[in-house]
Order: C-alpha cells, then structure tokens, then sequence
C-alpha cells in the first residue's frame, strides 16, 4: 500500500510540474539569453573565502528580511519558485510580520538597475514546524504582486521531484558571512559547489537531531554556509533544469569555518505541501 500510495505521489508531483515546465517554456520565448544561462554548469566556488557570482548566473536568487511584532529583524535567502511565491526556512517566516525581499540583484545593498524590492506581510509555515528541533523548517512567501521574469529574475524550474541520494552534486549561495572574522553580511552574492553526506555522517557531527527528513552537505574542506545564510536552497542542475532540493537550517557550533557539513531540510518530503500551498492560496 505503502509503494502505491509514494509512487501515485511521485506520478502526481512528476504531472503538476511537467505542466510548470511547459508554462515555463513558452514564457521564455524571447529570452534566449537567459535561457543560455539557465543551461550553464556553474563552476566550482565557495560562501566561506568566496566565489561571487556573476550577474544573471543564479536569477532565482531572493534577500529576505523579516520584521517581527517586537520590530527585529532576520536576514535569510531564499528561491523564485514561482511568479507570486519564495521557498525558505520556516525560521525565516516564524511569527514574522512582514517581509521586504529584494530579487533581480546580486548585489544586497549597492545600485542595480535590474534589482526591485517588493514588501509582503503574507506567508506560510509548516504546520509541523518545530523551533526546538528544527524538523519541518520549510516556509513559504507569498507576493502581493506577480514578478516579470527576465534575465535577473526566473525561478528554480522544479522541486524535488524523488529522494536525494547520498554523493549528489549540488550548490548553494547566500550573502551571509564569508569568513568567522568578518561578521555581516557581504554586498555580493556568493556560491559554493558540495556534495551530500549520507544521514549517519551528518549525526556523527550533529547528533541525534538530525532525522531523515534533514541532510548535510560539505566540500572538500570547510566550504558551507555561514551565518545570515539560512532559507538558502540546495540546488542540483541537470541538463537544462535547476532543482530545488533542500532549504538551509543549521550551521556547526564550531564555526562556519570548521570542517563540520552544513545541514538543510530536504525538499522532497515537503513537495505536495508546497504545490498545495502555492496552488489553493
């Protein structure tokens, strides 16, 4: 029952976003530059020490920051999904009151003729979202107004559509701190290329708050995420296809710095979730 009831979901999940991909498609008729950059395999960089991306090369890119009651404020990342809503961790909308997001740019404060800024007060948390533990920390945003896709500013084509396997090549980007020394946020966005670890390595440095639903990731030293990187995506490529595979969570105690993984919310067990959330709100 179990078997039928996965497979009916994957077949489910595989037929909404074949329909995305073809509304998407006819939507880019006319943007052939962008859709050259969409195709590129991005080259090796890392958050921690930084790779700066180029302008155009990661369009799905999102500034976040969230104002709550008690007028603080968050800074997170996260990804276009769609013309009205972004994917990010669920900490990153939890009791916020609202939200003023920049998109278009890789640039987090300088002048950008393609950047615009957009305020928000709407957004969705996991229903099983828990601040204790961090299980479930996937939130959505929604948008006032559709964006106008260009070259700056497209989404990730797909959420994950199966499990993510053990030794899978992926990437991240954020504007959070580039080193443990120098505490902010940076100007540029910057990437960094990993690898998934397998659930055993990630409890051997997190412990046992890392359930099946989490995964960690490393490079070949310490590249990562660091702070002010958190509702950052974890984004496989494939041919032509960017895929959104996890949402930044934790980071290690010992430093971004260290030779700990980063840890992320898988997307694949959030998938109907999200379609359902975006597709009745």
């Amino acid at each position: 029952m179990m078997n039928t009831v996965t497979l009916g979901l994957c077949i489910f999940i595989i037929l909404v976003q074949a329909i995305q991909i073809k509304s998407r498609q006819n939507d880019r008729q006319g943007i052939e530059e962008s859709n050259r950059m969409m195709q590129r395999k991005v080259p090796g960089g890392r958050i921690i020490g930084g790779a700066v991306a180029d302008p155009g090369q990661l369009p799905f890119a999102t500034a976040i920051y969230k104002t709550t009651a008690d007028n603080s404020t968050l800074f997170c990342t996260g990804a276009i999904t769609n013309p009205r809503w972004i994917i990010t961790a669920g900490q990153c909308v939890d009791g916020a009151l609202s939200f003023t997001i920049r998109v278009g740019s890789n640039k987090l404060n300088s002048d950008d003729p393609n950047a615009i800024t957009l305020t928000t007060p709407t957004y969705f948390l996991h229903p099983d979202y828990d601040p204790a533990t961090l299980a479930n920390d996937i939130g959505l945003i929604k948008l006032r107004m559709p964006l106008s896709y260009n070259n700056y500013i497209w989404p990730v084509t797909l959420l994950a559509g199966s499990e993510l396997p053990d030794s899978t090549s992926v990437l991240t980007y954020g504007w959070g701190q580039t080193s443990d020394e120098a505490t902010g946020l940076v100007d540029e966005l910057n990437y960094v290329n990993l690898v998934t670890l397998s659930n055993d390595e990630c409890k051997s440095a997190f412990g046992d708050q890392v359930n099946e639903n989490m995964v960690c990731v490393a490079g070949d030293t310490n590249e990562g995420i660091c702070k002010g990187d958190l509702g950052s995506p974890l984004i496989q490529y494939g041919e032509s296809l960017t895929y959104h595979v996890g949402v930044a969570t934790f980071i290690s105690s010992n430093g971004c710095e260290s030779t700990d993984p980063s840890g992320f919310t898988r997307t694949w067990p959030y998938a109907m979730w999200i379609i359902n959330t975006t597709y009745y709100n």
